[in-house]
């Protein structure tokens, strides 16, 4: 096993880093705390890794002082927790004057090693290292890693690429703080509806349409088999495989649970409320969907409020969608949740008293709290008559002031009794 380990550090430090498409994110790398890189699959948890020792490398870290191993490669398996000692015995024997300084070691799909917790307490305790760890979100669930290292972690959520990562890793130049001439807004507006039918996963940005969608239902299969199936030990499959495909079909929109039951038995298809709730859970844990609740300080009234469901991402909605690249609504939609989601905000929907709509509200973590409604366009005066209605109403309940319509390709500033409306066009707002 030395010899073996012996090759696979050299072979890194031997390695040139690839070079990725930059993500937004970094992680915290706190002294005394493992980052956790935790996301569905296929995200580029571990290019994120090669981003992060590319940062180390730029800050005049040496690349010997860092180490990384993926635990999915066949030559360390079977590992025992015993023997994960000798990797760090092992490293420090090829470089012993590292034994003085601080050394970042990065562990891929670390969790196929039983007992790799307690080997990664102990050495985070013992020696002078920065740990960050990536694992599939079948066995590296982030309520289970603050069970497992027991508040030694920070977890950081990797995303598929946002629409400014989607950009940079097409090679179109950023927009920074001028805004675009007539010619580049054509090109950003035409990218974002394309960004909405594609959506991010990095594998599929420069496929074919035909092998993306067989790509994307791929990852599904994947997430149903190794992250449900085998993880819960699923045998009633095929409720769960129309749950997805339902949930994927229809994103952005109310789910109840009680709903879709009546609707299962109506097809024959016998399945439990209870199990269905589970099966919903599972999705939410593999980082599939999202489900938001309705604004409330009443916990009942969440509780009895069907939940609107999100999709990761909307490449990934519209490889199941009915009606393929003609959901424009439901996918702007979609695009504007997970744009609010990456950026941390708790995010719910809003129901006025005479029953009007807002599609969101976010709070930010000093609780300052905005309103967005997501609509295609205003050139229909009912349309736009119906959004501007329920933004204004909404700002009166709450008082809330900070409004945004985020549309396909309108702009404008709409004043109102209740405050101002602000229309974007949604690839400007996605790179302000």
């Amino acid at each position: 096993m030395s010899a073996l380990l012996e090759q696979l550090i050299a072979d890194f430090h031997e390695r040139p880093l690839p070079t990725p498409t930059h993500r937004k994110t970094e992680l915290p790398g706190l002294s005394g705390k493992i980052d956790a890189i935790i996301g569905m699959r296929r995200t580029g948890k571990t290019w994120f890794l090669f981003q992060t020792m590319q940062h180390y490398l730029e800050q005049g870290i040496p690349k010997e002082a860092m180490l990384y191993l993926n635990f999915d490669d066949e030559r360390l398996l079977p590992m025992t927790a015993a023997k994960l000692g000798q990797i760090i015995e092992t490293y420090y024997r090829m470089f012993p004057e590292h034994r003085d300084r601080t050394c970042y070691f990065f562990f891929d799909e670390v969790q196929n090693i039983s007992g790799w917790e307690v080997w990664l307490r102990r050495l985070v305790d013992t020696e002078r290292v920065q740990i960050a760890v990536t694992g599939s979100s079948a066995k590296l669930l982030s309520r289970e890693i603050a069970t497992a290292l027991r508040g030694r972690s920070l977890s950081t959520e990797i995303f598929p690429f946002s629409f400014r990562e989607a950009l940079a890793h097409e090679g179109v130049e950023d927009i920074t703080a001028s805004r675009p001439g007539a010619k580049k807004r054509a090109l950003l507006e035409n990218r974002l509806r394309r960004y909405l039918l594609n959506g991010g996963f990095p594998e599929v940005q420069t496929v074919s349409d035909n092998h993306r969608i067989r790509i994307l239902q791929e990852y599904v299969d994947v997430v149903i088999l190794r992250d449900i199936v085998e993880r819960y030990k699923v045998s009633n499959i095929l409720p769960l495989r129309t749950l997805i495909r339902h949930l994927l079909a229809t994103p952005a929109t109310l789910f109840s649970v009680n709903k879709f039951y009546n609707d299962l038995r109506s097809q024959g298809l016998a399945c439990g409320k209870n199990t269905l709730h589970d099966y919903f859970e599972y999705l939410k844990d593999a980082y599939l969907i999202y489900p938001v609740s309705i604004h409330s300080r009443s916990e009942r009234t969440r509780r009895v409020n069907p939940r609107k469901v999100y999709v990761i991402d909307t490449g990934l909605a519209n490889a199941f969608l009915h009606r393929p690249q003609s959901d424009w609504g439901r996918l702007l939609e979609n695009f504007v949740f997970m744009e609010l989601r990456r950026k941390g905000l708790a995010i719910e929907y809003y129901r006025t008293g005479n029953g009007l709509e807002v599609d969101f509200i976010a709070t930010d973590q000093r609780d300052a709290q905005t309103l967005y409604q997501a609509s295609l366009e205003l050139r229909d005066e009912q349309t736009r008559k119906r959004e501007v209605r329920a933004l204004t109403t909404a700002m009166q309940e709450t008082g809330i002031k900070g409004t945004t319509i985020v549309s396909l390709d309108t702009e404008e500033r709409i004043e109102t009794d209740a405050g101002v409306i602000n229309v974007v066009p949604a690839w400007l707002w996605a790179l302000q």
